[in-house]
């Protein structure tokens, strides 16, 4: 298994992405969907597979489906048609999973990365299919036991099966965090892998370089973070092609990822669609998909975040860094924008959200919401910042304690004491005293020309007036004062 080996193999990699849908009652009942509420407590006759139960469509579930679609350039099918899915597991208590064989919702679309191909493009992944399902309950093991928790049995899902086109764990990784990107755009979902509203399987397989046909594939499940997701198909990797190397015969098989031995593992043989026995769900008849309500859904979709980025970049003048940044959470780049119908220096902005809003969400591990400081708070301290009232080191202390009070910039300044109001007799007595204190080293060699410790004695000054100070006018204020200096028979100072 060493790297040199790898390298005349080929790996092909395609996911699926099961998402989660935000709405308030589950697929094929009235039951609420909710996480955290205790076991077994958000069920009823439908969900549970009671005998003559009879479920209904959720049409808010479709339509988060033609919008999932529709971000994804995807064909949006003119009729929705519901499948049996046989199989028994404990978590799933009817026997079976309603969800789409052979007529997807959605199908045929694409989604673009912000990597490059061998042909310097930009990399697509093809998305062979986006279908509806309800989702199984949680199975809960301990020790020789298993514990079974149907609450999430029922609730609406969304499959997005990728193509089999990505060529390395980095653009799995590329993929997922561009697809989590545009659905966070979307509001259809919360998108939490630790609330298993967003759940990753990986199919790899390996092939020599330049051979057309596919390999036979793993199926990777367990895969609770993207991290995880890169891992495990770098070590499958490996693993597939030490077997062939070795001579050994690959089978087509489900494996599941150990988070803490960082290893795979068998778990059954692969079934095929043939192994699921697809047939009609007689429980629920076919219905059209007007075009008028596609081209309704349409019309809500918001700003999607690759012309979101090329706003930034060219409207705003932004650099690429920071307006990736921006645009990849949604939230943050709407609270940017607020900020700049107030105050409309969209770099100077950027600069702001960019460091130090983001390094008070990480640190506190907030959302945006949940920032005290509003839009209109950061451009009052902004513009006492241009007012010369408070200088940069000064300005950001002040953020800081509106970051944990909400207080506004002005009142937050005069109670830290860092409003600079500036006491000219002060400022004059300062820069007397640094040209004196000095005069025998700094003061002497900028008259005699080495004017980069001008810097220095701004910096002294400062120290001595507690920071209350503009500099720039305390550095022009100081020049001027050793200039004077300079003069043809000024007196030396002391």
């Amino acid at each position: 298994m060493t790297t040199a080996t790898q390298t005349d193999f080929e790996p092909v990699i395609g996911l699926e992405v099961h998402v989660q849908l935000k709405t308030r009652s589950k697929m094929f009942c009235r039951c609420e969907v909710r996480f955290g509420a205790p076991a077994n407590s958000l069920t009823c006759p439908v969900c549970l597979g009671l005998p003559g139960a009879l479920p209904t469509v959720n049409r808010q579930a479709i339509e988060h489906g033609i919008r999932i679609g529709l971000a994804l350039n995807c064909q949006i099918a003119h009729r929705v048609k519901f499948d049996r899915k046989n199989y028994f597991y404990p978590d799933l208590p009817k026997g079976y999973q309603v969800s789409q064989y052979d007529e997807p919702l959605c199908f045929d679309g694409e989604l673009q990365m912000p990597i490059m191909d061998a042909s310097g493009n930009p990399k697509i992944c093809r998305i062979t299919r986006a279908h509806l399902e309800e989702d199984a309950g949680k199975s809960i093991h301990m020790g020789h036991s298993t514990l079974v928790d149907l609450n999430r049995a029922g609730t609406p899902l969304v499959e997005i099966v990728g193509g089999p086109d990505l060529r390395s764990p980095e653009e799995a990784y590329v993929y997922l965090t561009t697809l989590k990107r545009n659905l966070s755009y979307l509001g259809v979902s919360d998108l939490s892998m630790e609330k298993g509203s967003l759940r990753c399987d990986a199919n790899v397989s390996v092939r020599p370089r330049g051979q057309e046909k596919f390999g036979v594939r793993s199926e990777i499940k367990n895969l609770n973070s993207f991290r995880a997701v890169r891992a495990a198909l770098e070590f499958e990797i490996r693993r597939h092609v030490s077997v062939v190397e070795g001579g050994g015969k690959l089978t087509q098989e489900t494996r599941l990822w150990d988070e803490e031995k960082l290893e795979t593992r068998s778990l059954r043989s692969k079934e095929e669609a043939t192994d699921y026995r697809f047939f009609p769900e007689p429980d629920l008849t076919t219905f059209d998909v007007p075009r008028d309500w596609v081209q309704r859904v349409q019309a809500t979709l918001p700003e999607m975040p690759e012309k979101r980025l090329l706003r930034f970049l060219h409207d705003f003048k932004l650099n690429r860094a920071d307006a990736e940044f921006l645009v990849g959470d949604k939230e943050l780049a709407d609270w940017y924008e607020a900020v700049l119908k107030l105050y409309d220096e969209p770099r100077k902005v950027a600069a702001w959200v960019v460091v130090e809003v983001n390094r008070e969400l990480q640190e506190r591990h907030l959302e945006i919401s949940q920032l005290p400081v509003t839009p209109e708070r950061l451009v009052e301290l902004i513009k006492l910042l241009d007012a010369g009232k408070l200088n940069n080191i000064t300005a950001k202390e002040v953020f800081k304690a509106m970051a944990e009070t909400g207080e506004g910039a002005m009142a937050t300044a005069k109670r830290l004491g860092r409003l600079i109001e500036q006491d000219e007799g002060e400022v004059d007595r300062a820069i007397e005293d640094v040209i004196t204190e000095f005069k025998d080293k700094a003061v002497a060699d900028y008259l005699r020309g080495e004017t980069k410790v001008l810097g220095f004695l701004v910096g002294q000054a400062m120290r001595k007036l507690k920071g209350k100070a503009n500099p720039k006018d305390l550095g022009q204020k100081l020049e001027a004062a050793l200039k004077q200096k300079q003069e043809p028979g000024a007196q030396a100072t002391g």
